[in-house]
């Protein structure tokens, strides 16, 4: 089964595939390019979430990993996000602590919540091991110094 295709930002930056000025220019001129304009928060989504969305929507274009098609995976993830904070508020309650059938189903929601966040995470690459997958490294700065600089005596 072959490796998934990487970004030719990513290939340059790894330094380990020798491709020619013409290769380059196709892989760069085919690879996908999200489009970021007309990002806004679906309808269903409320005031609160809205705001949320905006707010991780931004983050996401500052990485350049989200294009508008991503829209409608963002939005679920914040609609969990709000099930799994109404669960983990839900949990805390004197009379839920109190009663243990009312805790266990408090946990098996907050866990059920919690599985379907982090699966959302990971595909929006809001979790530290999906985005490292998903955003290129910058390739380090190379030194234009003078092979023969360091015999110089003169500094």
């Amino acid at each position: 089964m072959p490796n998934q295709r990487q970004p030719i930002q990513l290939i340059q930056a790894k330094g380990r595939k020798h491709l020619t000025k013409d290769e380059i220019e196709h892989r760069h001129n085919t690879e996908i390019q999200p489009q970021t304009e007309g990002i806004k928060p679906p309808s269903y989504l409320s005031k609160e979430q809205k705001k949320r969305f905006r707010t991780v929507a931004k983050d996401l274009q500052a990485l350049e990993i989200m294009g508008k098609t991503d829209c409608d995976a963002l939005a679920r993830y914040v609609v969990v996000e709000s099930i799994f904070e109404e669960a983990s508020k839900e949990l805390q309650k004197p009379e839920v602590i109190a009663d243990p059938q009312l805790y266990f189903s408090a946990v098996m929601a907050l866990e059920k919540a919690f599985k379907m966040c982090r699966a959302a995470a990971n595909d929006l690459g809001l979790s530290i091991s999906s985005r490292c997958k998903l955003v290129v490294p910058k390739a380090p700065e190379k030194k234009t110094e003078n092979k023969f600089s360091r015999f110089d005596r003169t500094g």
